[in-house]
């Protein structure tokens, strides 16, 4: 049976968990209360911009956010025994984001995801944005959303916590038209929900794509693969793609291929399958067409679980689109808050989203926003034991 949030809180503190150190750097604690965010300096940028970071708790959820990339440093949790730890993968100093982060807990904009050859045409204008991963144009670009130092506003409403983040994008930013001004809500809510909502106008029309980056592991960040992980996605679809990674166009039905995880399974059950859409990606690195498509509401789509510590994972979203990553591209070279390096596997991503390369992709639900319009999406990530 998996246990809800309050009822894993609720027990720890009847059986008097202790605040002690866990393997992975967390404590366990009985029931936290909500508490107003927190700000301390985090680092300075080398052209002396100050870098603050925001401590976040409410519901059984700690949350560490850094106004530069708008970043989750880190998210702790409890297990089906009342120990926290911290979930998500991340450094310990700015200088680490700065130099060398895969976007590890960013906020990805303009465009998350990959535009092919960085071209698009918008109303007949030809547009070149920023190349930075090969040919093509990666989550923004050379100096995307994820290296910005947003303004932050925290809130405290109701029962829920939280934080307003603000960036103007000016018209021509790594390529992009328009002005785009966004606002970007993080919420923890009474039962240790994290919310993320979207907002974005513009003042020309412009494509926009935005998400979040978190690395999860929900056995704790550092403590090895998430090929044990369990993960169900509720789309019978998926995109297919070139060597790479651009879409083709085609919407692939997923039934007999590695990529079909409407029932729950192992993500390292079928990695290593030799389908070429697996050999392209390294692993699991392709959008998810969601069953449910744009809703007006976020609804549930996918579901990660941990056997070893019983953490579960629910992901909500009004997007159309799904991007599981399957940490392919860590290479050892990156040590984490934990004081361990990242290997290959070990995290993952699920990036509510539209789905890459739709300003290229007519048949694709549209990216474009036009001035007098505002872009409006909504995450949820629901956690457990």
């Amino acid at each position: 049976m998996e246990l809800n949030r309050r009822t894993v809180i609720a027990g720890a503190a009847a059986a008097g968990v202790a605040a002690t150190t866990t393997a992975f750097g967390g404590t366990a604690h009985a029931a936290p209360g909500r508490g107003k965010p927190v700000k301390s300096l985090f680092g300075t940028l080398a052209d002396g911009t100050k870098v603050h970071r925001w401590s976040l708790e409410n519901g059984g959820t700690r949350m560490k956010v850094l106004s530069y990339g708008g970043i989750v440093q880190s998210l702790e949790i409890p297990d089906r025994r009342g120990r926290y730890t911290n979930v998500s993968l991340g450094f310990d100093t700015l200088e680490e984001y700065v130099a060398s982060s895969p976007y590890f807990g960013a906020l990805i904009g303009r465009y998350g995801n990959r535009i092919d050859k960085g071209r698009f045409i918008l109303d007949g204008t030809a547009y070149q944005l920023s190349v930075n991963d090969g040919e093509n144009s990666l989550h923004g670009g050379a100096q995307g959303f994820d290296k910005r130092v947003w303004d932050v506003e925290p809130f405290t409403r109701g029962s829920d916590v939280g934080l307003h983040l603000y960036y103007t994008s000016v018209d021509g930013e790594m390529g992009y038209p328009g002005t785009l001004r966004t606002k970007v809500t993080y919420t923890l809510t009474r039962d240790g929900d994290w919310r993320v909502d979207y907002e974005a106008t513009t003042d020309k029309a412009t494509v926009v794509n935005l998400t979040s980056h978190v690395y999860w592991n929900l056995a704790g960040e550092g403590s090895g693969s998430i090929h044990d992980h369990e993960l169900s996605i509720a789309a019978s679809r998926y995109t297919p793609v070139n060597s790479g990674l651009i879409p083709t166009g085609e919407l692939a039905r997923v039934a007999a291929t590695p990529f079909d995880f409407r029932r729950a399974k192992p993500i390292g059950r079928d990695i290593r399958t030799a389908h070429q859409q697996v050999l392209y990606g390294q692993g699991f690195d392709h959008n998810w067409v969601l069953d449910k498509g744009i809703t007006s509401r976020p609804e549930q789509v996918a579901l990660l679980r941990d056997p070893s510590s019983g953490r579960t994972l629910r992901i909500a979203t009004n997007e159309p689109g799904l991007q599981f990553y399957s940490g392919n591209f860590l290479d050892g070279t990156l040590v984490g808050t934990g004081g361990r390096v990242y290997r290959q596997g070990d995290g993952l991503c699920l990036e509510t989203q539209h789905f890459p390369d739709s300003p290229n992709q007519p048949s694709f639900p549209s990216t474009v926003l036009r001035p007098g319009q505002t872009y409006r999406t909504t995450t949820v990530h629901s956690f457990g034991a």
